[in-house]
C-alpha cells in the first residue's frame, strides 16, 4: 500500500497542490519555515483525518481561508482507494469520503491507509511525561487492532461517566459504571501487555541497530493484574475513598506508563540527548513493524528532520535501516541535500514559501 497522488488545497501555508507521488517517497528540501513539515502533515492527514501535530481543523486551515481539502489516492492490493477530507470554517463542517462516498463514522475511514510519522517533538516519547507514551500506545494499537479501538472507546466513555458521578458525589452512579469500566479496562491492559511481549525484543534490536551499545528495555508501569477483569473489583474498592476525595478515577490504564530503560537506567532521567532521540526513533520503527504485521501492509514512513542531532555513525545506521525492503515509501525533510546521508536516494521535492516543486 502506498500513496500515489496527493491533492492539497487551503492547508496551512501550502500552495494548491495536485501531483503524482513517487513510489519510493521523496526527500523534502528547503530552509526552515517554508512548509516542509506542513507538507508531511498534509500527507499524514488521511491516516486519522486529524493533524499529526495536534492542531484543530481550524488551525490547519490557511490563514484567512474558508477551509481546506486533502485527498490521497492510495494503491492497495485489494483495490485502489481515494480518501478525502473537506473542511469548511463556516459552521466547522468536515466531510470525509472514501472513493467519493460519505462515511457515517470516522472509524470507517481512519486507518484505511497507514503511515508512521516522526517529528522532532516525538523525542518526548523518551524524555517527556507518561501521557505522551500512552498516546503512542493508544494511537498505534487502535490502528493495528480494531478490538483495541473498541475497548478503548468503551473505556473512555465509562471513565468519563464514572468521573462525573464521583464529582457529583453519586455513589450509586459510580457503582453503575464500575462494571463497564472493568470490562473495557481489562481488555485495554491485556492488549497492551500482549503487544509489549512482542515489542520489547524488537525495541532492543532497533536501538542496537541505531548504534546504541547498552541494552534497551521496555516495561509496563501499572497494575498488570488489571488485565484480569476479576481484579478490578478489589482495585476500585481500595481506591474508592481516594477517588471520591479527588473526584476522579485513580486506577486504570489511563494512568499507566511505558517506561524505557537503557543500560539498566531509566532513559527519561538518565539518558543523553542522543540516546533519547535514538530511543524515540526506535519506538517509531517498532510502530512500523507492529502495523506491518497486524495489517499485512507496509505503512509509509514520514520523518521530519530525523537526522538532526545524531552523530555520523547513527545517521549512517538509520539511513541503512530506511532502505530495508519492509519500508516501502519514505518521506524525509531536510534543510539541504547535503544534510541527508549519501545512502538516502529519494526523488527530491523542493519546498519554498509553501510551493512544492519536483
Amino acid at each position: 500500500m502506498r500513496l500515489e497522488r496527493l491533492v492539497v488545497r487551503g492547508f496551512r501555508n501550502l500552495e494548491a497542490l495536485d501531483c503524482a507521488v513517487p513510489a519510493d517517497g521523496a526527500a523534502l528540501l528547503g530552509p526552515n519555515g517554508q512548509g516542509k513539515t506542513n507538507l508531511l502533515e498534509a500527507i499524514y492527514y488521511p491516516v486519522l483525518f486529524r493533524s499529526l501535530r495536534g492542531g484543530t481543523d481550524a488551525e490547519v486551515t490557511a490563514f484567512g481561508g474558508s477551509g481546506f481539502q486533502v485527498s490521497a489516492a492510495v494503491a492497495a492490493e485489494a483495490a485502489p482507494l481515494v480518501l478525502s477530507a473537506t473542511y469548511q470554517t463556516a459552521g466547522k463542517r468536515k466531510r470525509i469520503t472514501v472513493d467519493g462516498a460519505d462515511t457515517p463514522r470516522l472509524s470507517d475511514a481512519a486507518g484505511r491507509w497507514t503511515a508512521v510519522a516522526f517529528l522532532p517533538s516525538d523525542v518526548g516519547l523518551a524524555s517527556g511525561p507518561a501521557a505522551e507514551r500512552r498516546q503512542y500506545l493508544d494511537r498505534m494499537l487502535s490502528l493495528a487492532d480494531r478490538g483495541y479501538l473498541r475497548a478503548l472507546t468503551r473505556y473512555r466513555a465509562a471513565l468519563t461517566q464514572r468521573n462525573s458521578a464521583l464529582r457529583q458525589q453519586r455513589p450509586d452512579m459510580v457503582d453503575a459504571f464500575d462494571a463497564p469500566l472493568s470490562d473495557a479496562g481489562a481488555a485495554v491492559v491485556a492488549r497492551r501487555l500482549a503487544w509489549l511481549e512482542r515489542a520489547g525484543p524488537r525495541f532492543a534490536a532497533e536501538l542496537e541497530a541505531l548504534g546504541e551499545t547498552a541494552h534497551g528495555v521496555l516495561r509496563y508501569h501499572g497494575s498488570v493484574a488489571l488485565a484480569d477483569r476479576a481484579e478490578w473489583r478489589q482495585a476500585l474498592g481500595q481506591a474508592r475513598t481516594r477517588d471520591s476525595a479527588r473526584g476522579l478515577t485513580t486506577v486504570g490504564p489511563h494512568r499507566d506508563d511505558l517506561t524505557i530503560e537503557v543500560g539498566g537506567r531509566e532513559l527519561r532521567t538518565f539518558g543523553s540527548t542522543g540516546q533519547q532521540r535514538s530511543a524515540a526513533i526506535a519506538l517509531k520503527l517498532v510502530e512500523l513493524e507492529t502495523l506491518t504485521e497486524a495489517r499485512s501492509i507496509q505503512p509509509a514512513l514520514l520523518l521530519d528532520d530525523v537526522f538532526a542531532e545524531l552523530d555520523g555513525e547513527r545517521q549512517r545506521r538509520l539511513a541503512a535501516r530506511l532502505v530495508r525492503p519492509d519500508v516501502r515509501q519514505v518521506f524525509i525533510t531536510a534543510p539541504r541535500l547535503d544534510e541527508l546521508p549519501a545512502s538516502v536516494h529519494l526523488p527530491r521535492w523542493q519546498v519554498s514559501a509553501g510551493k512544492v516543486s519536483a
